[in-house]
């Protein structure tokens, strides 16, 4: 019986943090987070995030049977807690980073490398209570040895050739075969837990906004929805309707420019100007409608920054027929053309098992077999009325990622024209009361679902916040795709994951 308690059943045992809104959290004693690492072998648990704090450890998870979603938290009086890397693989990066940034060290931890700390900050544990002087010289990093006989190691990165964010890749190669990749990250950690902190509401907002760039509506809302949960505001129907047309040009923007340069690592240049044109009406759009090509800024606490008004919403009626025609004309492209279908299908295949062990989302969940989004569950308005739909495809390639992209796409322009049809009339925006209180969102970017905890001052600062990114959970599956396939292939893969360093590096 003990295998089928649900969460909130094991962890109600533990003491009630009061004011954390909307999901519950718990502080458990050391005896019970053992027994919920121990439970997390047994049970369908998702770790969603894991961050800390100078003094507590804190995870968010979620019963995948239940849905139920919780955070547990840990007091760390010696600055060490229990690891759950052996329970959830998924937790083995995040624990080496609370390591990095707030000194609390994972027990049971194999992997005891710094991952996000490279030896270069000006102090060492920059967020611990007692932070350390500077490391004298950076660190040298072990990157894990493959052997056997005709191996050899390719460096790539972490400088690539054009416009791309730093990471280091190290393959280890039998002829053209990769037998191994090992990633490392962390080249562009901006501070970004410690930059929320103390900050005032609309300082934090801005930061929280820029976490990764190219979802910037995402970690907007997520962190605006966190903090109207902690201080017990309710956006006015406009604004919830106007921040999911913002979410959902976002998500198409994203898409049909990933569609694009998947082909083109492909050696099929051609799909990208055709994706690049249609990326480009949508960000004109954006602009003519919102004031930003990236929707950057338009969502805020409270509500949103900008209304649409009757010459936007004209605007994008115009643009919904000729973008689909276009699109529908570039996928057919895409599907009568073998030397395409010839590099995506049966590339980079991850299995269904081991996107459900790292409770992967997005497009590479979706690819693979697991459905889960965060606007059906736990659900958010106004998709609750929208009658959504999920793609999901089993077979885990390349080419099953940009099937989830097109039916995405699909959905999203559907999706625009309820909204505009649908969306009611009046405020856009709600003042928030001054109160003191702790949040906790989640929101559904491109990529999948983006987590925002906040707690919140009575005089309107930001006292803590953590963002955590959908790449956490893709970086490593990432590693799996490419075992066994040449390693001319890993751009075609590494492109058809996206992930965000930016967001991953906080």
């Amino acid at each position: 019986m003990m295998g089928h308690v649900t969460l909130l059943d094991f962890l109600s045992s533990g003491q009630p943090v009061p004011g954390h809104r909307p999901f519950p959290r718990f502080r458990l004693d050391l005896r019970a987070w053992r027994a919920m690492v121990a439970q997390m072998a047994m049970a369908e648990w998702s770790v969603m995030a894991m961050w800390g704090e100078p003094d507590e450890v804190h995870v968010a998870l979620r019963d995948d049977d239940s849905g139920e979603v919780a955070v547990a938290s840990h007091p760390c009086p010696e600055f060490w807690f229990p690891s759950l890397s052996r329970a959830r693989p998924a937790a083995i990066r995040l624990e080496r980073a609370i390591h990095d940034l707030w000194g609390l060290a994972p027990m049971g931890l194999e992997d005891r490398r710094p991952w996000l700390d490279h030896g270069r900050w000006p102090s060492r544990l920059p967020l611990a209570s007692n932070p350390k002087p500077a490391a004298e010289v950076p660190h040298a990093y072990d990157f894990l040895k493959a052997e056997g006989d005709g191996l050899h190691q390719i460096p790539v990165g972490p400088v690539h050739a054009g416009v791309i964010e730093p990471g280091h890749f190290r393959f280890h190669c039998q002829g053209e075969a990769v037998v191994r990749l090992e990633e490392r990250l962390g080249y562009v950690h901006k501070g970004i837990s410690g930059l929320l902190s103390g900050r005032p509401l609309d300082q934090a907002l801005r930061v929280a906004g820029r976490v990764s760039g190219d979802a910037t509506v995402a970690h907007a809302l997520a962190f605006s929805r966190a903090v109207e949960a902690a201080v017990g505001c309710e956006p006015p129907p406009r604004a919830l309707w106007l921040r999911a047309l913002m979410a959902e040009l976002e998500r198409v923007a994203n898409h049909v420019f990933d569609i694009g340069a998947v082909c083109n690592d492909a050696a099929f240049a051609i799909m990208l100007s055709h994706m690049g044109v249609l990326r480009e009406t949508v960000l004109r759009a954006n602009h003519a409608m919102f004031g930003h090509r990236l929707l950057m800024d338009r969502v805020e606490p409270g509500g949103v920054a900008a209304d649409l008004t009757g010459d936007g919403a004209e605007t994008l009626r115009h643009l919904l027929p000729h973008f689909r025609r276009d699109f529908e004309r570039a996928f057919l492209i895409y599907e009568n053309t073998p030397s395409l279908s010839d590099r995506t299908l049966g590339t980079g295949v991850v299995a269904t098992s081991l996107v459900h062990r790292f409770a992967a989302g997005g497009f590479v969940g979706r690819a693979s077999g697991r459905g889960h989004d965060s606007r059906k569950a736990p659900g958010q308005v106004p998709y609750d009325q929208m009658d959504l739909a999920v793609p999901v495809y089993t077979d885990g390639d390349v080419n099953a990622r940009l099937m989830v992209r097109f039916d995405e796409v699909r959905e999203s322009l559907r999706l625009l024209g309820l909204i505009l049809l649908e969306m009611p009339d009046g405020a856009v925006r709600r003042p928030l009361p001054r109160v003191a209180g702790e949040g906790m969102a989640m929101v559904e970017s491109f990529r999948g679902e983006v987590l925002s905890w906040v707690r919140m001052a009575e005089d309107g600062h930001v006292l803590r916040a953590h963002a955590h990114d959908p790449s956490w959970f893709q970086w490593p599956l990432l590693e799996a795709a490419i075992e066994g396939n040449i390693v001319a292939d890993f751009p075609l893969c590494n492109k058809s994951f996206n992930c965000s360093y930016s967001g991953h590096d906080l």
